[in-house]
């Protein structure tokens, strides 16, 4: 009997908290908070994102030759990579590239050491955001929405555009 009070205790206790309102932003709610000069972004940073400590450069070719002056990619958490000027942080005006094409982002993850030590770092990683004609890293298209680690020397492609080169 008194098992049977107590199951019924936590029904009505489960009910009460299904019934309490959510003040947390909706699907439409969210978009319009997630809007620079006008536009809605697709991309959110995630918590992990730090600023990098090492210089980043990337360097952007094409036809094989350096197109201009290397990209210092070391001065925010993330870069958006996409033909909407308002919003992009490298604006990419290849007709191949989307609005809001990809993203370099900074995030601090745990490595292990082969000492077995586990170190805090924070690493460059590629995220395309949905793109029609995808982003490349050294040569095979990535998966859209998620990240890929970035080495030293890979090549990235956006798009049908001209490659660029992360030292």
């Amino acid at each position: 009997m008194e098992a049977t009070q107590k199951a019924l205790e936590a029904k009505e206790g489960e009910k009460k908290k299904a019934a309490q309102p959510s003040f947390e932003l909706s699907g439409k709610l969210a978009e319009e908070t997630n809007r620079f000069r006008g536009v809605a972004l697709v991309y959110n940073e995630p918590t992990e994102a730090r600023k990098p400590s090492i210089r980043w450069r990337l360097y952007v070719f094409k036809d094989g030759e350096p197109l201009k002056e290397p990209l210092y990619i070391h001065r925010q958490t993330c870069y958006l990579f996409g033909r909407e000027r308002r919003v992009a942080d490298v604006p990419t005006d290849h007709p191949s590239c989307s609005k809001q094409h990809a993203v370099i982002q900074f995030r601090l993850v745990d490595k292990e050491e082969p000492s077995g030590e586990v170190t805090a770092l924070v690493r460059p990683y590629v995220m395309d955001l949905g793109s029609t004609n995808g982003t490349f890293l050294n040569g095979s298209r990535i998966d859209a929405q998620r990240y890929y680690e970035l080495m030293e020397k890979d090549t990235l492609k956006l798009g049908n555009g001209p490659c660029s080169e992360a030292p």
